[in-house]
């Protein structure tokens, strides 16, 4: 056959037949002309800050926490999930517009318009919880390195991964950073993966999803506390902000005038990554709940002080793989987690008093700002060494949050519901109404955490 006949027959040029590769090369084109294939790639790109917010929401401490719920109640709290989805969106949402309408970061737009003094007492706050969430964060990332690599010493892992850690946010750029947190999201599949490594019954879990049970005692209403805490939590409403001048100021905005104002398909853009990573964090703590509630609760082992208990207690009950997949997924979301909790509380103290921040900025010209960050991981690495106790560090932690949201959630409705700051992209009533319930919620919420302390 003739090289014209060839390509006559093909409909490609012949020049593209070279050791085999004619048929994979012609295929691969069709695909990536297909609607389906285009779309993908265009919803992937879109996603970024929201996603990464969502995912670091499931840092080791909320696994903890979703872990004791699954362990103690069984799947009684996965209404949970369900329930929280739209409140943390729109949450989220809500602080997303707003970085994109006033081309600040939350922080930098409450001191714009309310007492600065405040602003820094829940700056303060949110510091000390950061601190606290971060310890009992390396903490448990150590020694499910441990678990995995029982040759390394406790000690030897938390020094390299708060130093490795540490290196990779102060060093990387903005761009490169941004992208290297988005693929670390890939690892909280692990804990959508351990659904199928062990049985779930699914009559029981339907049932226990849309139909919410609840039991009015103390440790009940302790634990609805200490869920709500690390899923709708502060440090996601100032990182969320921070990410989105980032973003923008990649594109080239580098100053608040340029970013002044937005459009339709930016907040739509944002709207589709915001509940994308919502849908992914909830997605997760409805796992960690189901697989708990199957096996840890079903055999009797109701106290689990900390996401490397849940995974130990897995390993005889659901076998080495899911014991494996908890262990990696701990790693994974600590190693985003900690970089966010201590980059949003650098963002905020940084925004109130005015100093340079971002990421995208070198060391030597936001010292202060990169300075905060160092200070939040040792300080937090220190925590370990000190023997605290990591059920007390995240009682401290859900106290401090049930301080802080709704304070800073107040705040954030206030100024999303003030037409002359945010223009024609205030919110809808409907919004408005759901932002002003979770709002309450919290408030009740950080009551009944302070009043368990001494009831």
């Amino acid at each position: 056959m003739s090289t014209k006949q060839f390509e006559k027959i093909m409909g490609v040029p012949a020049t593209l037949f070279h050791k085999g590769s004619l048929v994979l090369r012609w295929g691969m084109h069709r695909v990536s002309r297909t609607p389906v294939a285009h779309e993908s790639r265009k919803y992937l790109k879109n996603l970024g800050p929201g996603l990464i917010t969502g995912a670091a929401d499931d840092d080791p401490s909320g696994i903890a926490t979703y872990s004791q719920a699954g362990a103690q109640y069984g799947y009684g709290f996965l209404w949970l999930s369900l329930f929280s989805f739209p409140f943390m969106s729109v949450v989220q949402e809500i602080c997303g517009r707003m970085a994109l309408v006033t081309g600040r970061g939350l922080a930098g737009t409450i001191r714009q318009h309310y007492s600065k003094s405040a602003l820094g007492i829940c700056v303060t706050l949110l510091f000390v919880t950061n601190v606290f969430n971060i310890g009992v964060d390396l903490g448990a990332m150590a020694l499910a390195g441990q678990m995995l690599f029982p040759a390394a010493s406790t000690a030897f892992l938390l020094i390299a991964i708060a130093f490795v850690g540490l290196v990779l946010e102060i060093y990387l750029s903005y761009k490169t950073y941004a992208k290297y947190l988005k693929w670390i999201t890939i690892t909280l599949f692990a804990y959508v993966v351990s659904m199928f490594v062990v049985h779930l019954p699914a009559k029981e879990i339907i049932s226990h999803t849309l139909i919410p049970s609840f039991h009015f005692d103390k440790k009940s209403i302790f634990l609805l506390t200490a869920l709500l805490g690390t899923t709708i939590s502060p440090y996601l409403f100032f990182w969320q902000t921070s990410q989105e001048v980032e973003e923008e100021i990649l594109e080239g905005k580098t100053s608040v005038a340029s970013r002044v104002g937005t459009t339709k398909q930016e907040i739509s853009r944002m709207r589709t990554d915001v509940f994308s990573g919502m849908f992914f964090s909830n997605l997760v703590m409805f796992s960690i709940i189901a697989v708990c509630g199957a096996t840890l609760y079903a055999h009797g082992v109701t106290n689990i002080t900390s996401a490397t208990d849940a995974a130990l207690a897995l390993k005889p009950l659901a076998g080495n793989f899911a014991f494996a997949l908890f262990a990696l997924g701990i790693i994974g979301t600590g190693i985003l987690a900690v970089p966010v909790l201590a980059g949003s509380a650098s963002y905020a103290i940084a925004e109130t008093f005015g100093w340079k921040e971002g990421l995208y900025r070198k060391l030597k010209e936001a010292r202060a700002f990169y300075g905060v960050i160092i200070v939040a991981v040792v300080v937090g690495l220190l925590i370990n060494f000190l023997h605290i106790d990591p059920i007390k560090a995240l009682l401290y932690s859900a106290v401090g949050n049930g301080l802080i949201a709704p304070v800073i959630l107040f705040f954030i409705m206030r100024l999303s519901d003030n037409k002359g700051i945010m223009g024609e992209h205030k919110n809808h009533w409907g919004v408005s109404a759901i932002g002003w319930t979770i709002t309450v919620i919290m408030a009740l919420a950080g009551i009944a955490t302070i009043v368990s302390f001494f009831v």
